[in-house]
This record gives structure tokens, sequence and C-alpha cells, in this order.
């Protein structure tokens, strides 16, 4: 075989080779899912969780617990908290909040929602954008990561803008990150991948919500749905994900629906 021949069929070999298939390695839990177990019993549902599998947890609330406790919990039953939503609210309790995510172990820490009264114009936006920009500072201050989680409000023009672009465009993308829901991104009309592509390396956690699709957008159990996971997935270098917490808002088992999701999530290949 001469020289040409030779690297034409290398060439084509390369070619046909199928690309190596990535699984997630670490799967996470957003504790909304469990709350009411949470609120009766939350060492009993840590051990519930860890037992399914699951590493990593978010949490939506201590229901009581201080940080010690918590931390202490999470190291009984092998877990690991990335990530809490924290409401805005004073400063001190601002400050209080990031001095307990430091004791638990969070990295990043959450704002969840946007009051409906302060978001209703373009102007709104902008300055919910200055107010993310001053706590984000604080956050880093801390050494942790300002984050936001998005609805689909987000995404219902104001004014004749995207309100989640006006926030990404009047925050710092070094102190304010998304967290992006892809239930309520999906239920809003948008496509991830085009977010990732405009703001690469800004959405370092997602929520893994399944749809059973339009119109009514029924929550389901992920992989019952019809979000394709799979494809969003393939994006995570571009977007910069590096956590993936389940969640259901209104599951009928809370035990069997995070199962469910567990189990699709491990065995899925993208």
């Amino acid at each position: 075989m001469d020289r040409r021949a030779f690297l034409v069929t290398i060439g084509a070999a390369l070619v046909a080779r199928p690309r190596s298939r990535r699984r997630l390695s670490r799967i996470g839990l957003q504790l909304y899912t469990v709350r009411d177990r949470m609120a009766a019993d939350v060492e009993g549902t840590l051990a519930a969780v860890a037992a399914v599998g699951y590493q990593e947890v978010e949490f939506a609330g201590y229901f009581g617990k201080n940080a010690a406790e918590i931390r202490a919990m999470l190291d009984r039953h092998g877990l690991t908290s990335p990530a809490a939503h924290v409401g805005l609210s004073t400063i001190d309790e601002w400050r209080a909040a990031l001095d307990a995510a430091k004791v638990i172990g969070h990295e990043y820490i959450v704002v969840p929602w946007i009051p409906a009264e302060l978001r209703r114009t373009v102007e709104d936006y902008k300055r919910v954008a200055d107010n993310f920009n001053r706590a984000a500072r604080l956050a880093r201050d801390a050494g942790l990561q300002f984050a936001y989680h998005n609805h689909d409000f987000e995404f219902a023009p104001t004014e004749g803008r995207i309100p989640l672009d006006v926030l990404l465009e009047n925050t710092d993308a070094e102190l304010v990150q998304l967290e992006m829901d892809l239930y309520w991104i999906t239920k809003g009309g948008q496509d991830p991948l085009k977010y990732f592509a405009r703001w690469p390396g800004r959405v370092p956690l997602v929520h893994v919500k399944d749809s059973r699709g339009a119109p009514e957008h029924r929550m389901a159990d992920v992989g019952a749905g019809r979000i394709d996971f799979k494809r969003i997935f393939s994006h995570s270098a571009q977007a910069g994900i590096r956590h993936y917490f389940v969640e259901h808002d209104q599951p009928g088992d809370a035990l069997a629906s995070i199962k469910a999701s567990y189990d699709y999530l491990k065995r899925l290949e993208f």
C-alpha cells in the first residue's frame, strides 16, 4: 500500500470510530423533592437518599437543624452538599447564610426566586441584577459562588425583552452564574443549548426535571417525559456543568420517584 492510500485508509477508520460515550459520575438530588419527609425526619431522609445511590444533595431549607448538625448528618451518610437554595433578605441574614454554607460545605449559594412585585419591568430586572452583583460579592469574599435558579417567568417577554437575558447581561459573569432548571426553561419555550452557546461556562449547576410535553407540561420522573437529556448533557463541557440535581416538585411517592430518576440517569449515555 502506498503512503497516500495508507493515509486515506487511516483517515476513514478514524472517521468511522464511534465517539466515546459518557455517563454521569455523580448524581445529585434537590431535597425539595423529599421536603415532606425532610420535615418529619431530616437524617432518616438523608439516609434514604444515600441508599438510593445519590452522592450529592442540594438543600432548600435546613428544617430546624443548625449547620454543624447538617454537616454531621451528611458525613455520616457519605453525602456532600455542593449547593443550597437561600432567599435574598437582609444583609445580616445573608451573611449568616454564608457562614452556615461554609460549615456545611456548600460551594454554591443559589437564589431560587424573584418575588413578583420586584420583576414587573425591565428596569426592575436591572435593579435585581444590581442586587445580585452585591450579594455575589459578599459570597465571593466568603469563598462561595453565587448562582440564580430560573423558573419559566424569566422567559415571558417583558417590554420586548427576555428577562433572563436582562439578568445575565447586567450581572458580572464571574460573580453571578446560573443554575438552569431544564424543566422550566423547556416550559418557557427556550432551548438550553442556545443559552449554553451564548454564555459558555456560566451554567455550573442544572436541575434535571422532566416534562410530559406541551401544553400542560406535567412533571415526570426523569426519563419518563420528553426532554432530551442526552442531547443536553452532550453539551455539558460547553455549559460548564459540574453538578446535576434531580428534582420533581410534586411526586406521588417521593422515594419511588427519586429512585426511578436515579436509575434512568445512571444508565444514560451521552
